[in-house]
């Protein structure tokens, strides 16, 4: 691929526009100066941190592109950076589903309808040379990472692993020729008393001899996370769009979660020394670094650590509850996913959380749904991911 490569795209109002074509791990710092010149003057934007940014572009270091490929496209008009998205093909997905689905990710733009035709044009050009039926996203990079465009909840900051978009991205998408394709909702729950039947139902299931609840072992984080990916590729395997994570991505999140987890909030259910359950919430990260502008670096890592450490969370995203499907379908073990969302209340409760996101679920689940709205949770953003053929 030519690095120096640079697309016009004269299929919209702004035929002045013009696509830069980077491959991933090049110019990585300037598709995050960007992002920022996009949010500017936004107050619910909070920049990434740039190290873990430059890692996620890096195909050395992310073990996502062992099994994927991709590009990364940078929209100038009257001499600026105006815009940004990606495309990549998973060949995981691609194997599991034979559909030609390639995605885009990280698309966003100033408010102008032409600049967002541009970039996905590109995209999708990008794509449809390399075989693709067809274009979806936003994904960033994968359904494992940040999905879709905010279309509702523009009012708060994103939490920590979920994605920002400016009010007019959604609407720019359309116009570009994209439909939607799924809607998935992230829940707002205000940790204090859990209703009535949910406490009954969680002191039910933990009278149950053969169940136990414990935390996660930090000291042997790859073996939990293995067991964590075990419950996940059970539970999830039959949602859409799913696709199981690889052991070089395993090792990765082994890694990183080490740093971060708090075993409170990390949760295995245990049937008859069996794992037959998780549930797995993340201290909400993105309410301490919204004033380090992304950098750790000089006095960005001591504040970080600090507000972690000593200082506390507030807030955590509950990232993961799950149960094995054979435990799933016995009746005696039908309150274990409401006795899982008791004991994180609890706990979370004890450690000082005033709230946490549940995020993100399809809209089509009904039971994970009517699970979280009868604790009390409340829809609070919605994400939209979209298709268009190729």
């Amino acid at each position: 691929m030519d690095v120096q490569s640079v697309t016009e795209k004269a299929k919209s109002p702004a035929s002045d526009v013009q696509v830069v074509e980077r491959p991933f791990g090049v110019d990585t710092q300037r598709f995050l100066d960007v992002g920022r010149k996009v949010f500017r003057g936004d107050p619910s934007f909070v920049a990434p941190l740039e190290l873990d940014m430059k890692d996620r572009f890096d195909p050395k270091k992310n073990p996502f592109f062992e099994h994927a490929e991709g590009a990364v496209f940078i929209a100038v008009k009257n001499g600026e950076d105006v815009g940004r998205c990606t495309a990549q093909i998973d060949k995981l997905h691609i194997e599991k589903y034979q559909d030609g689905t390639g995605f885009f990710g990280f698309l966003d733009t100033i408010d102008d309808p032409g600049v967002a035709r541009a970039l996905l044009d590109a995209a999708a050009d990008w794509l449809k040379k390399r075989g693709m039926k067809k274009m979806r996203g936003p994904m960033s990079l994968s359904i494992n990472e940040e999905m879709g465009c905010l279309v509702e909840g523009f009012d708060t900051p994103p939490a920590i692993l979920m994605p920002h978009s400016r009010s007019y991205q959604g609407a720019l998408i359309e116009a570009a020729g994209l439909e939607k394709e799924k809607d998935v909702f992230a829940w707002k729950y205000e940790v204090g008393e859990p209703p009535t039947r949910a406490r009954k139902a969680h002191d039910e299931v933990l009278e149950l001899p053969e169940v136990r609840i414990r935390s996660m072992d930090r000291a042997h984080m790859e073996r939990e996370t293995r067991m964590v990916m075990e419950i996940f590729n059970d539970a999830w395997k039959d949602n859409w769009g799913f696709v199981p994570m690889t052991d070089s991505e395993l090792k990765k999140m082994a890694a990183d979660l080490k740093l971060i987890l708090v075993p409170d909030l990390a949760l295995v259910a245990e049937v008859d020394g069996e794992a037959a359950a998780i549930s797995i919430a993340l201290p909400n990260i993105n309410e301490m670094i919204r004033d380090l502008d992304g950098k750790l670096f000089p006095f960005g890592l001591p504040k970080l650590l600090w507000r972690l450490k000593v200082k506390g969370p507030t807030s955590a995203r509950l990232v993961l509850l799950g149960i094995k499907k054979k435990f799933r379908i016995q009746k005696k073990y039908g309150g274990l996913s409401t006795a899982l969302y008791v004991e994180m209340n609890d706990r979370g409760k004890k450690l000082g959380m005033k709230w946490g996101e549940l995020s993100w679920t399809l809209e089509d689940n009904a039971p994970v749904n009517l699970g979280i709205k009868m604790m009390g949770g409340k829809v609070y953003k919605k994400y939209r991911v979209y298709q268009r053929p190729l």
